[in-house]
C-alpha cells in the first residue's frame, strides 16, 4: 500500500474518532442539564460500527516498533515541504505509540533544516542554510502574518501559516500579541506563545515568551508567593510571560548618524552557544511551571492578571541566565554609502528588492575574551527587508528561533521618530 494511502487512511481513522468523542460529550451536556429541558433526539451510531471503527485503529496501534519506525521513516524523508509535510503530523496524531515513535525521527530544525512542529518555531533554526520567510502586513487590521516560503507570489497557496501578531496601541506603550493561529490573539489561548512590547518612545522593546527558558525555572515573584502561600483567589490560568530578549534603537534626533542602529540582547541564548562545538538551549515542548502552583488554588471568576519574569529591566537579563553565561548580543550590520545610487545599500543576495528604513542585518558581536571567531561574528544570523507593497522577508538561522527572529523584525514595524 503507497505511503500517501496510509496517512490518508490514518486521518479518516482520526477524524472518525474525533466525531464519535463529540458526539459523546454532546450527549452527556444534555444529560446533565435536567429533567426541564427538551432535547432532539441524539441518532447514536450503531455498535458495530464503533466496535470496527476501534478494531481498524488497534490494528494500526499494534503494529511491530520495527515496521512502525521504518514507516514513519520513509514518509518524514519523503515528505519534505508544505503542505505535504501534513503527513508527518497525521502520524503523530493516531496513538501515543505513533507520536513517541515520530518525535524521535523527527529532527530539529538545527539538524534537518525542516519545521514540522509547533514546537519547532521556538527551536534554534539551521547552522548553515537560512530558513526562508515572508511577512505580510495587514494595514487595516494591523495584523502581520509570518509564512514558510520564497515570496507570496513564488509559494502561492503553498504558503505555510507559522505565526500571527497584532499590533496594539497603549496609552504607554505598543505591544504585538503572537500567536500559531490568524484568528485568535487572546492571551489565555493555547495559540498564544509571547508578545513585544515597546516603550513610549519606540526606542526599546522586550521579547516575552510564554515558554519558560529552557533548563531554567525562574521562581515566583514574591507577590505571586504570598498569594499562593495564603491560598488568595486566583485565576486557573495565569498569564505567565518571560522576558527572552531586549532590543534598543539608539537615538538620531538630528538624523547625521545614517541608518538605525539596532542591539539585542538575547537574554536566553548564551554567548557560548556560538563558539566552535557548543549548542543553543532547545525546547523539547511546551511547558509552564506555574501550573502546578495553580491546580489547588480556588477558581474566580476576576480578570486574568498577567505575571512577568525577568523584565524589571529593559537592558538586565534574568539573574537566572546571568550567572551561568553571558548572554548572546546582536547589532545591525553597518551599511556601505553607494555613490552612484546615492543611499545605504547592503548585499541582501537577491532577497530584499526595495530600499527601506526597516532593511537590517543582524550580525553576533562578542569580546575578545569570549572566543567567537571572525567568522561567525561576520555571519548574518538574521535579515529582514522589503519586496513590495507590505510584504516583506525574513531569512533566520542558528541560533535564532523564528519565535524570536519575527519577534525581532515585528520591532521595525513600530514607528521610531527620535531614531530614523
Amino acid at each position: 500500500m503507497p505511503f500517501r494511502d496510509i496517512v490518508r487512511e490514518l486521518r479518516e481513522i482520526r477524524d472518525g474518532m474525533g466525531n464519535m468523542s463529540r458526539r459523546a460529550v454532546e450527549a452527556k451536556r444534555i444529560h446533565c442539564r435536567g429533567k426541564s429541558h427538551i432535547a432532539p433526539e441524539l441518532s447514536l451510531p450503531p455498535s458495530s460500527s464503533s466496535t470496527s471503527l476501534v478494531t481498524h485503529q488497534s490494528r494500526w496501534a499494534n503494529l511491530p516498533s520495527e515496521l512502525l519506525l521504518d514507516i514513519i521513516q520513509r514518509v518524514e524523508a519523503s515528505e519534505t515541504s508544505w503542505p505535504a509535510r501534513r503527513a508527518v503530523v497525521a502520524c503523530a496524531s493516531v496513538c501515543k505509540s505513533w507520536r513517541k515513535i515520530t518525535e524521535e525521527v523527527v529532527k530539529t530544525p538545527e539538524q534537518s533544516g525542516w519545521l514540522t512542529f509547533p514546537i519547532s518555531l521556538k527551536q534554534p533554526g539551521p547552522r548553515e542554510t537560512p530558513i526562508q520567510c515572508f511577512i505580510k502586513r495587514e494595514r487595516t487590521t494591523s495584523t502581520y502574518h509570518l509564512y514558510l516560503g520564497l515570496s507570496p507570489a513564488l509559494s502561492g497557496d503553498m504558503s505555510k501559516l507559522l505565526l500571527a501578531a497584532k499590533k496594539i496601541r497603549r496609552a504607554t506603550c505598543t505591544e504585538f500579541l503572537i500567536s500559531l493561529v490568524a484568528d485568535d490573539f487572546s492571551k489565555a489561548s493555547n495559540t498564544y506563545v509571547g508578545k513585544l512590547r515597546s516603550n513610549f518612545l519606540g526606542t526599546k522593546f522586550t521579547i516575552l515568551d510564554s515558554q519558560p527558558p529552557h533548563d531554567s525555572s525562574p521562581p515566583l515573584n514574591s507577590k505571586l508567593q504570598q498569594r499562593i502561600r495564603s491560598k488568595q483567589v486566583l485565576p486557573k490560568s495565569t498569564v505567565v510571560n518571560y522576558s527572552v530578549a531586549t532590543i534598543s534603537y539608539e537615538l538620531n534626533v538630528l538624523r547625521t548618524r545614517g541608518p538605525r542602529r539596532m542591539r539585542c540582547m538575547m537574554h536566553s541564548i548564551p554567548v557560548s552557544s556560538i563558539q566552535e562545538g557548543s549548542t543553543a538551549p532547545t525546547p523539547i515542548k511546551f511547558t509552564n511551571c506555574l501550573d502546578e502552583h495553580l491546580s489547588t488554588t480556588p477558581i474566580s471568576k476576576t480578570r486574568k492578571p498577567e505575571v512577568e519574569h525577568g523584565s524589571s529591566g529593559m537592558d538586565k537579563p534574568p539573574e537566572s541566565n546571568h550567572s551561568a553565561s553571558e548572554p548572546l548580543i546582536l547589532k545591525n550590520k553597518a551599511p556601505r554609502w553607494h555613490e552612484q545610487l546615492q543611499c545605504w545599500c547592503l548585499n541582501f543576495k537577491g532577497r530584499v528588492t526595495v530600499a527601506s528604513v526597516k532593511n537590517f542585518q543582524l550580525v553576533a558581536t562578542a569580546e575578545p575574551h569570549q572566543n567567537v571567531s571572525v567568522a561567525e561574528q561576520d555571519r548574518v544570523i538574521l535579515q529582514f527587508g522589503k519586496i513590495g507593497k507590505d510584504i516583506f522577508t525574513m531569512d533566520y538561522r542558528y541560533p535564532l528561533s523564528a519565535f524570536q527572529a519575527f519577534a525581532i523584525c515585528l520591532s521595525s514595524f513600530d514607528t521610531k521618530p527620535a531614531c530614523e
